[in-house]
């Protein structure tokens, strides 16, 4: 699939793949301010932000998109940046392609398995579905203002924070307002995409991993993070405070420092 991209900067060519629910419109502040040392890629996934849809939202095919992408920028090698299912879609591209992946930042998301009876998961995909019903019981043909869209959200009991995130997917057509996210296409791939990916031992020992945790998010828990190197052996994690699963958006100067030190 042909993806949508934003491209900006120059120098060591880092890709910055967003997570469930965004686009690379989310990222641009970040990319911003790290233009000036790298060369930025920034795709939208498939089913998100300007890329096309489609009823397939797996792993396998978020990785293939990106591998399309790469060959035709002309990009041989370069440096991941992953947030939440972007990080799970980094680590699976890296097993593949593990030629392709200089180094990887993994942003609050851990690489194992989720399971339907894991109390993670249950919460997890109670909420996602909380939410993803939420947007489709939108009539977004018939919202008139934005803030009318916010109100409705703030009915089904969505916080202002994750509103103001989800609303930025809503977009004015010609003829009102319309979802660029593909809902059905997500709501019938949840399953998957809360599951895990497919993380190969061999080719996972290659490469240098920071993780970022933030402080107040529990989609790697505390008490697992010594779990990370039997994935990753060279790896290393930092936890930044103050900050929930959207970390560089909570903390986003910490959030640079870090980025920086570790990729060079």
């Amino acid at each position: 699939m042909e993806l949508f991209y934003r491209r900006l900067g120059s120098g060591i060519p880092v890709v910055i793949l967003h997570g469930l629910y965004g686009s690379s419109d989310n990222w641009m502040t970040i990319a911003k301010q790290l233009s000036d040392r790298y060369e930025l890629l920034l795709p939208d996934h498939r089913n998100h932000g300007q890329s096309p849809h489609s009823n397939s939202l797996t792993y396998r095919s978020m990785v293939a998109d990106l591998n399309e992408l790469l060959n035709k920028l002309e990009f041989n090698k370069v440096n991941l940046i992953g947030h939440s299912m972007g990080g799970r879609v980094a680590m699976e591209f890296q097993s593949t392609f593990p030629e392709r992946v200089e180094r990887m930042v993994i942003v609050d998301v851990a690489p194992w398995d989720y399971y339907p009876e894991d109390e993670w998961f249950r919460a997890s995909y109670q909420e996602h579905m909380r939410i993803i019903e939420a947007l489709m019981e939108m009539e977004v043909d018939k919202i008139k203002t934005r803030n009318e869209a916010d109100k409705f959200l703030a009915d089904k009991g969505l916080n202002s924070r994750l509103r103001s995130f989800l609303l930025k997917n809503l977009k004015r057509g010609s003829v009102g307002f319309h979802w660029a996210l593909n809902l059905s296409g997500i709501q019938n791939n949840l399953e998957h995409l809360l599951l895990g990916v497919n993380v190969d031992r061999t080719a996972a020992s290659k490469v240098k991993v920071m993780f970022i945790k933030g402080e107040q998010s529990n989609y790697i828990p505390k008490d697992q993070l010594v779990r990370l190197k039997e994935f990753f052996p060279n790896s290393e994690h930092v936890t930044i405070p103050k900050s929930g699963h959207w970390v560089h958006a909570e903390q986003p100067q910490l959030f640079i420092d870090h980025v920086t030190r570790f990729l060079g």
